[in-house]
C-alpha cells in the first residue's frame, strides 16, 4: 500500500498592505509573480498532487468522457443562416476538435428553407471559409475572436488567439481568391464592423489594463501603420465596442461603463465620416441603438428602471419619443429590427421571452412556449428584409432547438433539435424520462428566490439523492435553464441538478441585479445558502449530499458560501474563481479593475466599500473551520480572473484549515474559458463530474 500523497506547501513571504488605516498581511502575494520559477514550480506541484489524489477516478473519468462522446453526434451541421447570396453554417467532424466555417450559394433568391444533410456531411457546393482545425494545428490552445463577412460577401475578417489571453491577431481573407491578405493587426479585441462596400474595416484595441478603448479604421490593401483612430475613450471606467446594424447602413461606436452608455454612428457608405453622437452620456443612463428605416430605436432606462423603447429621427437624433412604455417587472433587454417587424427580448417572472411588434404597432404580442421553465433567445438573423426570425430554444429537458418564426402567420418552424444519441445502456434519449421543477426559496430578508431543478423520474425525494446546485449572481447575467449532455451522466446516476437564480443576476428584472451588487452584494451569498437549505428541507437532497458549483464571479459565490455556511455543503467546485476580490479591485493596474468599480465599489476611495468587501472576500476570511471538500480550477493565461486568486486561496486554506480536502487544477496553456478544443473540454468536464460523484459516494 502506497503512502497518501502529501499536499504541496506554499512558502510564506509576508507582505503588508495598508488602506484606510487597516494593515493586512498577505503571505502568498508572491504567487502573483507569474514569471517566478517558484510560482510555476508550485503550480506544477499542485497539478501533480491533484492528479495523484484523483488517480483512483481515472477509469470513471474515461467512462464519463465516453458517455459524453457516445451521446454526441460528432459529425454535425448547424442550421444555415441566410446572408446576401449565401447560406452560412458551421460543421464539426468526428475526431476533430474545432468547427469548420462554411457557406453555399443560394439555389434561388426566394429560398427561405435552409439546406440540410441528415448526417452532418458537407452541403453540395460547399466553400470552406475557415477550418479551425487547420488554424489550430501545432498549438495547444486556439480561439476565434472575430468572424465577420463583409456585406458584399467578398471578404472575411477573422482573428485568432493561441494562448488564451484573449489578445487576437486580426486578418482579412479575400473570399473570391481564397487568399489571406497581408493586412494583419496584432493585439486586437473582440468586435469588428465592415463598411457597406467591404473596403473599410473597423476594429478595436485595448490599453495596458486590457480595456478596449480605441476604435480604428483600416482601408483594405493599405499598410496597417496608416490605420486611423476613429474614437478613443479616455475615461477608464468605460469600454468601447463596434458593430454594424442589421440594416448594414450604420456602424455603431459604443462606449459604456457598468451603468452609463454613449453611442455614435457612422454611415457605412461613408466610413470616413465623423462619428455622430446619438445622446451624450449621463451618469446612470444606459441606452442601446438599432436602425430601422427613417429612425433609430432607443432602448433606455432614463426614468425607466426596467427599460422602455423609444425612437428618434435618423436625420436629427435629438429627443426620444416613447414607443413601448416602461412596465415595472418586465425587463426589456434588447430590440432587433427587421424591415416590417420588431422583436423585443424581455424578461418577466424569472423567464426569458420575445415580443413581436408589426410595423406601426406599439403593443404587439408575447410569444408563448409550452414548458414551465425554458430559455429562448434571438439567434443569427443577419437579414433585414425577411419574414422569418431565427430563434434558439432550450430547457433543462429539451435539447437546444433552432426555430424559424414566420412573422406573418405566427407559425413556429422547427429547423433542428440538437441530436442526443443513445447512452451507455443503448436506450434512446427521451425527455419524458426527466422532470423539471421551479422551486422558490425564502431568503433571510423575506425575498423569494427562484430555483430551476431537474431530476430523472423515479429519483427519490426523501433527502437521499445527491444534488449539484449551480450559481452565478453578478453583472445582471441570468443563468437561464439550459440542456446539457454531460449532465445526463449525473442525472442517470441518481443526482439532482439545480440552478439558484440569486440576486446579482438579472432573472427577476433590474432590481434583482441592484439588490446583489455594491453594498448589497452579500444578498447573492445568503440567497444561495437559502436555496441550499430549501432543497434540503424540501427533501430534494441533504447537506452531506449537496455539491455547490460556480465559476468566475460564481466562483466568488462559491468561496463566500464556503465561509458563510460550510455545514450546508458536502463539496464545492469553484472554476476560475474570483476569490481574492479585494486585492484585485484595490489595484487599478490590473485588467478590468477600474471598470469593475461600478459593480463592486471602489475600495481605494471609499472606506465603507473597503470594509464591506473585506468582510465577504473568501481569501480574507479563511478560518480554522471544517470546510467542505473544495476543487478549484484555474488557467494560467486567464486575463479576467488571474490564476493567482484560486492559487493563493488554496494555499491559505491548507495553512489555516488543515483538516480539509483541497485540490487545485491549473490549465497551463489556456484562458478564462478553460481548454479550447471540444474533446479537451469534455475531458475537463469528465474530471469535474468524476470528482463530484466521488464526493457523494456515487463513484462506480
Amino acid at each position: 500500500m502506497t503512502d497518501e500523497p502529501k499536499a504541496p506547501v506554499a512558502k510564506q513571504v509576508p507582505r503588508e498592505r495598508t488602506h484606510h488605516g487597516d494593515t493586512v498581511v498577505d503571505e502568498y502575494a508572491w504567487l502573483a509573480e507569474k514569471d517566478d520559477p517558484d510560482t510555476l514550480a508550485y503550480l506544477k506541484a499542485e497539478n501533480a498532487y491533484t492528479e495523484a489524489r484523483t488517480e483512483h477516478l481515472a477509469h470513471l473519468r474515461e467512462r464519463l468522457f465516453g458517455e459524453i462522446r457516445q451521446r454526441t453526434q460528432e459529425t454535425d451541421l448547424s442550421v444555415p443562416y441566410r446572408m446576401g447570396r449565401y447560406w452560412y453554417y458551421t460543421r464539426t467532424v468526428e475526431g476533430q476538435q474545432y468547427g469548420i466555417y462554411c457557406r453555399v450559394p443560394l439555389d434561388d433568391p426566394t429560398q427561405t428553407t435552409p439546406p440540410a444533410t441528415g448526417d452532418g456531411t458537407p452541403l453540395p457546393g460547399e466553400e470552406i471559409l475557415l477550418d479551425g482545425n487547420a488554424l489550430a494545428e501545432g498549438h495547444e490552445f486556439f480561439s476565434l475572436g472575430a468572424f465577420d463577412v463583409s456585406p458584399d460577401g467578398n471578404r472575411l475578417a477573422y482573428s485568432t488567439d493561441f494562448t488564451g489571453d484573449e489578445r487576437f491577431t486580426l486578418r482579412i481573407k479575400d473570399l473570391r481568391s481564397g487568399e489571406t491578405l497581408p493586412d494583419e493587426v496584432p493585439d486586437t479585441f473582440y468586435g469588428t464592423a465592415w463598411s457597406y462596400d467591404g473596403g473599410t474595416l473597423f476594429y478595436l484595441t485595448v490599453d495596458e489594463a486590457w480595456r478596449p478603448y480605441r476604435v480604428w479604421r483600416h482601408t483594405v490593401g493599405t499598410p496597417t501603420s496608416d490605420d486611423v483612430i476613429v474614437y478613443e475613450e479616455l475615461d477608464e471606467r468605460f469600454w468601447v465596442g463596434v458593430g454594424l446594424t442589421r440594416s448594414q447602413r450604420y456602424v455603431l461606436v459604443e462606449a459604456g461603463s457598468k451603468i452609463t452608455s454613449e453611442i455614435r454612428v457612422i454611415p457605412s457608405d461613408d466610413p470616413t465620416a465623423e462619428p455622430a453622437l446619438i445622446a451624450p452620456r449621463r451618469q446612470g443612463v444606459e441606452y442601446s441603438v438599432e436602425h430601422h428605416g427613417h429612425r433609430f430605436l432607443i432602448l433606455h432606462n432614463d426614468g425607466a428602471e426596467d427599460f422602455e423603447l423609444a425612437y428618434t429621427s435618423v436625420d436629427n437624433p435629438t429627443g426620444w419619443t416613447t414607443m413601448v412604455p416602461h412596465q415595472p417587472g418586465t425587463r426589456l433587454e434588447s430590440v432587433d429590427a427587421f424591415a416590417e417587424h420588431l422583436v423585443i427580448s424581455l424578461r418577466r417572472d424569472g423567464l426569458s421571452g420575445l415580443r413581436i411588434l408589426a410595423l406601426g404597432e406599439t403593443d404587439g404580442y408575447d410569444m408563448r412556449f409550452p414548458e414551465p421553465i425554458y430559455s429562448v433567445n434571438i439567434d443569427a438573423n443577419p437579414e433585414y428584409q425577411t419574414g422569418l426570425v431565427r430563434l434558439r430554444y432550450t430547457s433543462l429537458t429539451t435539447p437546444e432547438s433552432v426555430y424559424d418564426y414566420d412573422l406573418a402567420t405566427g407559425e413556429l418552424i422547427l429547423r433542428k433539435r440538437k441530436p442526443v444519441k443513445p447512452g451507455p445502456d443503448g436506450r434512446e434519449f427521451n425527455p419524458d424520462d426527466y422532470e423539471q421543477h421551479r422551486e422558490w426559496a425564502l431568503a433571510d430578508d423575506g425575498t423569494r428566490v427562484p430555483i430551476s431543478l431537474i431530476r430523472r423520474k423515479g429519483t427519490p425525494r426523501d433527502g437521499s439523492a445527491p444534488c449539484v446546485l449551480y450559481g452565478y449572481g453578478s453583472y445582471e447575467s441570468s443563468m437561464d435553464p439550459w440542456f446539457s449532455v454531460p449532465r445526463l451522466s449525473l442525472l442517470d446516476r441518481g443526482m439532482v441538478f439545480a440552478v439558484a437564480h440569486v440576486r446579482g443576476g438579472g432573472e427577476m428584472g433590474r432590481h434583482w441585479y441592484e439588490d446583489g451588487k455594491l453594498l448589497a452584494k452579500k444578498n447573492t451569498f445568503s440567497d444561495f445558502v437559502a436555496c441550499a437549505q430549501h432543497l434540503a428541507k424540501a427533501g430534494w437532497t441533504a447537506p452531506d449530499r449537496l455539491v455547490a458549483r460556480g465559476g468566475s464571479a460564481g466562483g466568488l459565490l462559491m468561496g463566500a458560501v464556503a465561509n458563510l455556511a460550510p455545514q450546508a455543503f458536502a463539496a464545492i467546485v469553484a472554476e476560475v474563481p474570483f476569490v481574492d476580490p479585494l486585492t484585485s479591485i484595490l489595484d487599478p493596474s490590473l485588467p478590468l479593475t477600474v471598470m469593475e468599480w461600478e459593480e463592486w465599489g471602489n475600495p481605494l476611495a471609499d472606506a465603507e466599500v473597503y470594509q464591506y468587501m473585506k468582510s465577504y472576500s473568501p481569501y480574507e476570511n479563511v478560518s480554522d473551520v471544517d470546510y467542505p471538500a473544495i476543487l478549484a480550477a484555474s488557467s494560467l493565461n486567464d486575463t479576467r480572473v488571474l490564476y493567482h486568486e484560486p492559487t493563493k486561496w488554496v494555499a491559505r486554506l491548507r495553512a489555516r484549515a488543515p483538516r480539509g480536502h483541497y485540490l487545485l487544477k491549473t490549465e497551463m496553456g489556456a484562458g478564462h474559458g478553460g481548454p479550447s478544443g471540444r474533446y479537451d473540454a469534455w475531458k475537463d468536464e469528465a474530471f469535474i463530474a468524476a470528482w463530484i460523484l466521488d464526493r457523494v459516494g456515487l463513484a462506480d
